[in-house]
């Protein structure tokens, strides 16, 4: 991503990709979905699900399956707290830059890795593109084995260095409304705004009457 990149899903994208899932303002329930990428990461992912212990929120996190491998602990933490799992692809691998086959066996091996590790087996497929860059046919081979392709309608861009924690809080609050599926990322590239931001933005919502759950299909 670079920071052009809209903070908030323009509804002509999302008209244009119908088959992406982009929200979920359907549901009618008053609920907001966060999503944390590229983890698990020590003490970034501990730290994440500590504060959304605190608010009884739970989440969907997509994984990278090399980071699975790293640390299978803090992966089945996750698990065990009761969030949702996706599939970031085993190396966090460009679409546009990779060939079909060596990016679906990279899809596919997160997944088995996933497998491998989980103490607790679910049949659900979310997957997250990297950098949420996809091409059709990568996307047909992934909806015909069974996937849903989760992107966004609100990115809080806490990757980004030039962004400080005051605009990431903004980002989220302005843009996010009820059935929001919200961009986060447990990594060290973007700790420094998320541990500022993320108690601010559970608190503030959590105030408002909102409930945070996790995607489920």
């Amino acid at each position: 991503m670079i920071s052009t990149t809209p903070i908030k899903t323009p509804r002509i994208i999302k008209k244009l990709f119908p088959k992406y899932i982009w929200d979920l303002y359907d549901i009618g329930d008053n609920k907001i979905y966060l999503t944390f990428d590229d983890g698990p990461v020590p003490h970034i992912t501990e730290f994440v699900l500590d504060q959304l212990d605190q608010y009884n929120a739970k989440a969907t996190f997509f994984c990278i399956g090399d980071n699975i491998q790293k640390h299978p602990d803090i992966f089945n933490q996750i698990l065990s707290a009761g969030h949702t799992i996706g599939n970031h692809t085993m190396n966090h691998l460009k679409a546009w830059k990779n060939t079909h086959d060596r990016y679906i066996q990279n899809v596919i091996d997160c997944e088995n890795i996933t497998k491998e590790y989980s103490n607790i087996r679910s049949t659900q497929r979310l997957f997250r593109p990297p950098y949420g860059q996809i091409s059709l046919s990568k996307f047909k081979t992934l909806e015909n084995t069974g996937y849903k392709i989760i992107l966004w309608d609100v990115l809080s861009m806490d990757w980004e260095k030039t962004i400080l924690p005051e605009e990431c809080l903004q980002n989220v609050i302005k843009n996010t409304k009820k059935g929001s599926i919200v961009v986060f990322h447990d990594s060290v590239k973007a700790s420094k705004n998320l541990i500022q931001t993320l108690p601010l933005v559970l608190e503030h919502f959590t105030k408002k009457g909102f409930v945070f759950d996790s995607i489920q299909f």
